[in-house]
């Protein structure tokens, strides 16, 4: 199972550099900006389901909740001491909420393209540099996600 999990989790991942370094490169468009945003959740979405199905196995915790917010809850719990889930759960949290956030397109289709995001009261400017953030924040939680997928029980 853990070996299908990555799969996924690969494909994804595959497709999200592509928009990064290419689409990004070529188009500087906010709506490939959240295009990507919506493709690395999905890889998250799919690297907690394994996390959680290993965690399970190592009988860290004796069943998976349906709900998603139960199962970052108890993501934050296990891994609690990770700063590599815990940072991309921060992140997972905004980018499941990208389609309902309030957002301003700037200077789209030149260098500094910016999606300005209203999130928890706040401004996030999601730029080319930002973009890049997320991506070494998910890179590490991959790398970590991987290891703990393939460690023997």
């Amino acid at each position: 199972m853990s070996e299908e999990i990555l799969e996924k989790i690969m494909k994804e991942k595959i497709s999200a550099d592509h928009l990064l370094y290419v689409s990004m490169k070529y188009t500087k468009t906010c709506d490939v900006m959240i295009n990507l945003i919506k493709r690395w959740k999905i890889m998250m979405d799919y690297a907690f389901e394994g996390l959680l199905e290993r965690a399970k196995k190592r009988k860290m915790i004796k069943e998976i909740p349906h709900a998603p917010k139960l199962k970052i809850d108890i993501l934050k719990k296990i891994f609690g001491k990770n700063p590599e889930v815990i940072e991309s759960i921060e992140e997972y949290e905004m980018f499941k909420m990208i389609d309902l956030l309030e957002k301003t397109k700037e200077a789209e289709f030149r260098k500094g393209v910016c999606l300005r995001v209203i999130y928890k009261g706040k401004e996030v400017q999601v730029n080319l540099d930002k973009l890049k953030e997320y991506s070494q924040i998910l890179e590490r939680f991959i790398n970590y996600t991987k290891l703990f997928l393939l460690s023997k029980p």
